[in-house]
């Protein structure tokens, strides 16, 4: 067998959807093998692999081992002649595997290959070629000198920025994403490290490769595509506490002798340094806005203090402690109310500040009306800085937006302008995703593949056309559909893109989901058919109660209700049984063959086919309103169905 592919899945289950169908393309003219191992995953990825991919090598873990420890499961299993170690957030181009085994088998001193890799932009990622992070490499790259002189052979050799991107090069160390190994090499050199839980690995793996006496090669003849970031976000806590410990754990297990301990702690120093960075920007991040709104409410609050003491008493009528102690008070409660409100999320929407200002004026007058007198000062300027509060909160964000500061955008509810790369067909059930999905959108059109494509009211141009169609109707976004396009063709045209800004999407055959990125510093976006909504804690806890009221209610005026219905024992049974949460009132239409799939519920004792009963409803129709109750649960709907079919609750 020639290749033993390995992907480690966790909990992305629509990124490994995309994943396999471009690996099961790759490797349709090679003798190959796949393996997933899913480190227990909660969000339905086994239920995926079971039932789409059943010839998939599946290894079900009953808790996260690590990368390292899963991919060791599989490597032991593998039979291939090459082992490749590919992140389950990529996508290959169709003749990936052929070209990068060609070349091994050409170069039998490579013991381990990467290729070139895009985010979901068509932007190269520097860490498809990287050196080893000695000491000194480390150092320059975690205090920043490596960004600073990129095109500098001393200080770029982190991600060997001076080297060709286009070109092959002999490197040190390999990306984990995807990382093509001899298995001969590494029945030599031994498996992954598992003390790396995670990160780290592909470069230990990589330096054992060298010391073994083989060459690892940069192979940028190939692109994928690498979404990046989904398992642990890039500057989260977590992520800098588990890469540099892997860092840590790299530098003492390879740099040790003469220098030990010199080169212990510069990377130490660089480590802590790094790390300490990354947690002080996190923190100004989070709270650089509020104190700039408490310092521009602050500075409001001098000259309206000092303006009403001259309009309505004397100067210096109030107290220092008025601004040192209650202002400040006065500016937690308006900041509160803004947080609470949701207006320091982004992007920003100047109705939650002024509604969270609004929040936190009500706090403060409710507060204001219980105190001791001593302290109650004006009521009239609670109430100017109230506006002064909202007038200057929301100048400051329109002037940063009109600035296009990325950090005050505002939220414009503006519908993205998408167009659709497939043959019609395909197009059309894409269009009826994203119509499902009921994200703000609008569709220009369809781009046709080839000439059979060009019919329709939706054709807006062809494939060979895009640059020309995206500058004209200024497209925002452009989705494939891989059932129609290839990944190869995909990659090239997202490459030829780059000068656009422009986002891409791809829709996998077959599937609910279309999956893209916008950067390399944000997860992979995901429009998806959300068919578990009611399967959401907030949704259960409101149908228990809306059950147990509902239940209640009945039981009280049972003995005047019980005598509209027919079958009286059956309807206290099934009061008893909705008070137990043995039941519940509405469930899924237990005749269609889809409910099992969907998000369990209680049997019920109406469904939504109750909205309907004057008419006579098929398999399919059965299976459409139980996916619409699923999917768009309302207690509004809850409550609907109980008033039109309430006759029926005896049965």
């Amino acid at each position: 067998m020639e290749l033993s592919i390995i992907i480690v899945n966790y909990n992305v289950k629509y990124f490994l959807e995309q994943c396999l169908h471009s690996v099961l393309k790759a490797s349709a003219d090679i003798t190959s093998e796949v393996f997933v191992v899913d480190n227990n995953s909660v969000d339905g990825s086994a239920q995926l692999i079971h039932e789409k991919f059943p010839q998939i090598n599946f290894i079900e873990n009953s808790e996260n081992v690590g990368f390292s420890k899963a991919n060791n499961q599989a490597i032991k299993l593998s039979k291939g002649k090459y082992i490749l170690l590919l992140n389950p957030d990529t996508i290959v181009e169709e003749d990936t595997f052929q070209q990068v085994i060609s070349f091994m088998e050409q170069n039998p001193d490579a013991g381990g290959l990467g290729v070139k890799m895009i985010d979901g932009k068509g932007v190269f990622l520097p860490e498809s070629k990287r050196g080893l992070p000695t000491p000194r490499v480390a150092f320059y790259k975690m205090f920043g000198i490596s960004k600073l002189f990129p095109k500098s052979k001393k200080f770029g050799k982190y991600h060997l920025s001076y080297l060709d991107k286009n070109k092959i090069h002999e490197v040190d160390v390999l990306a984990g994403a995807f990382m093509l190994l001899r298995k001969e090499t590494l029945d030599k050199i031994g498996l992954l490290d598992e003390t790396f839980f995670m990160y780290g690995e592909d470069i230990d793996l990589s330096y054992r490769i060298t010391l073994g006496g083989y060459k690892n090669y940069y192979f940028p003849e190939t692109t994928i595509i690498h979404y990046k970031g989904e398992s642990t976000k890039k500057g989260s806590l977590n992520y800098v506490k588990v890469f540099y410990n892997a860092m840590i754990i790299f530098a003492r297990k390879h740099f040790s002798g003469g220098n030990a301990k010199v080169f212990s702690l510069l990377i130490h120093l660089a480590i802590y340094f790094r790390a300490l960075l990354s947690i002080a920007k996190r923190i100004v991040e989070k709270i650089y806005l509020p104190v700039l709104d408490s310092l521009l409410i602050f500075s409001g609050f001098l000259f309206l203090t000092s303006y009403w003491e001259s309009v309505r008493f004397e100067p210096g009528y109030y107290p220092p402690e008025f601004l040192q102690i209650v202002v400040p008070v006065y500016i937690l409660f308006w900041l509160l109310g803004i947080l609470f409100s949701g207006g320091y999320k982004k992007p920003v929407s100047l109705y939650k500040i002024a509604r969270g200002v609004l929040w936190g004026s009500i706090s403060i007058l409710l507060v204001y009306s219980l105190v001791d007198e001593r302290f109650r000062f004006s009521r009239a300027l609670i109430l100017l800085g109230s506006f002064w509060a909202v007038f200057v909160l929301i100048f400051i964000r329109l002037l940063f937006h009109w600035l296009k500061l990325n950090a005050f955008r505002l939220d414009t509810k503006k519908a993205k302008k998408i167009a659709i790369v497939g043959h019609s067909s395909e197009a059309e059930r894409v269009k009826k995703i994203l119509e499902a999905t009921q994200i703000q959108s609008e569709l220009s059109g369809f781009i046709a593949i080839d000439k059979t494509d060009r019919d329709g009211e939706n054709y807006i141009g062809e494939l060979n056309q895009l640059t020309e169609i995206i500058r004209i109707n200024r497209i925002d976004e452009i989705i494939f559909c891989a059932e129609n396009i290839s990944s190869a063709q995909i990659i090239r045209a997202m490459l030829d893109l780059t000068q656009l800004d422009i986002d891409y999407k791809i829709a996998p055959p077959e599937s609910v989901s279309i999956i893209g990125s916008n950067s390399i510093h944000t997860a992979g976006d995901l429009y998806v058919v959300n068919v578990n909504a009611i399967s959401k804690i907030s949704n259960k806890r409101k149908k228990r109660i809306f059950d147990f009221i509902v239940a209640t209610f009945l039981l009280i005026f049972s003995p005047f209700l019980i005598w509209f219905f027919n079958q009286k024992s059956e309807f206290i049974s099934n009061i008893l049984n909705v008070l137990t949460a043995k039941k519940s009132w509405i469930g899924y239409i237990s005749a269609s063959e889809t409910f099992e799939n969907l998000p369990q519920l209680k049997a019920g004792v109406l469904n939504p086919a109750d909205m309907f009963s004057e008419l006579s409803l098929d398999t399919e129709k059965q299976s459409q309103l139980n996916i619409l109750y699923a999917k768009d649960y309302s207690l509004l709907t809850d409550f609907e169905i109980l008033f039109k079919g309430w006759k029926k609750l005896d049965r």
